[in-house]
């Protein structure tokens, strides 16, 4: 029997990877916090442009977040693409429908699994780490940036229980892209991380997409420094530097500045903006907490001044005393000055 699938969180990637999974053939159930977009796809599908091409998948299956307690049926897998701060309360909202043998993966940014894990239990929570660039500018319409063969995930878990599901639940992603099961996936989660860390706040601030932000003079050391303090943190937590998105080996001492390459030349457009800046311009919160923050968390603010710069400018645009700008550059170089003396 074919597994029973929702997708929690039908944003940019969410829609493109539930959009991929029903193109398969798979039976996926779409739920959405964003009313226009449910509407959007109940009306005409999900609409996918990928290099110049374009693709409407229909019909969709769609809900509302507040029509969840509707629900009757259960899903035997679940995959959150929710930001990584709706983790508890996304999940604490589809725990009653996972079926008893079932797993709920968390696709997102951050350590989000350990979140999972506690409402879930070990034995029905898996990691994963994504590596899949989308913009979704109106409703129901997903602009994305990587064609299936070099959109990457991983999956596993710490539970031996749970990680014997994760090849289930990866014949079903691998609609969307590679997949490979992680013996280590902490790490793994880590590792993207870092690479969060070095790109998604740091370009936001400026108000540029990704290629441009790292063009900006001085831009790009502050940006791989703030991934370096990031690989301090792997390693603080007890956690190694192991491959992500298809690499054979990993060497610490160039890794940050190998995976940011990749980042540019592989993964990223020369129109593609984190979803931070996405946040921003929606006038939402992002994930800085969950990403910079955390590094600083975990290494203390004096051994991550970089990340902790980021931050502080991060939270003046949240508190909207400051609008993401090219502007911000200057304010940034003064909080950093101490450290790169």
């Amino acid at each position: 029997m074919k597994p029973k699938i929702a997708v929690l969180g039908t944003g940019a990637n969410g829609a493109g990877i539930g959009a991929d999974m029903v193109r398969a053939g798979h039976d996926v159930t779409f739920i959405e916090q964003w009313p226009a977009n449910v509407e959007a796809m109940r009306e005409r599908g999900v609409i996918v442009s990928i290099l110049g091409g374009e693709t409407t998948v229909t019909p969709v299956t769609a809900y509302h977040v507040c029509q969840v307690a509707e629900l009757r049926e259960t899903f035997d897998i679940v995959f959150v693409v929710l930001k990584a701060y709706d983790t508890r309360w996304g999940v604490e909202l589809i725990r009653p429908l996972v079926a008893d043998d079932g797993v709920v993966v968390g696709l997102q940014n951050g350590m989000s699994m350990d979140d999972i894990v506690d409402i879930m239990g070990p034995e029905r929570a898996l990691g994963a780490v994504i590596e899949l660039g989308a913009n979704m500018f109106e409703p129901g319409v997903v602009e994305r940036h990587n064609a299936h063969d070099i959109t990457w995930f991983a999956l596993g878990s710490e539970n031996p229980v749970a990680h014997a599901k994760a090849e289930r639940a990866a014949e079903v992603l691998r609609a969307a892209g590679t997949v490979v099961i992680s013996d280590d996936i902490r790490s793994a989660k880590w590792m993207k991380l870092v690479l969060n860390a070095a790109e998604l706040v740091p370009s936001a601030i400026l108000d540029l997409p990704i290629r441009a932000a790292a063009e900006v003079p001085g831009m790009r050391e502050l940006m791989l420094e703030a991934g370096n303090e990031a690989m301090r943190a792997v390693y603080k937590s007890g956690s190694k530097a192991v491959p992500i998105f298809g690499q054979t080996e990993v060497d610490p001492d160039t890794f940050v500045e190998e995976i940011f390459n990749i980042l540019l030349e592989v993964y990223s457009l020369p129109t593609t903006m984190t979803t931070v800046l996405h946040d921003w311009r929606k006038r939402r919160r992002s994930e800085v907490n969950e990403i910079n923050g955390f590094v600083v968390d975990v290494l203390g603010q004096e051994h991550a001044p970089i990340n902790a710069a980021f931050v502080e400018i991060a939270r003046r645009i949240e508190r909207h005393d400051v609008d993401p700008d090219l502007s911000n550059l200057e304010a940034l170089l003064k909080l950093v000055a101490p450290a790169v003396r």
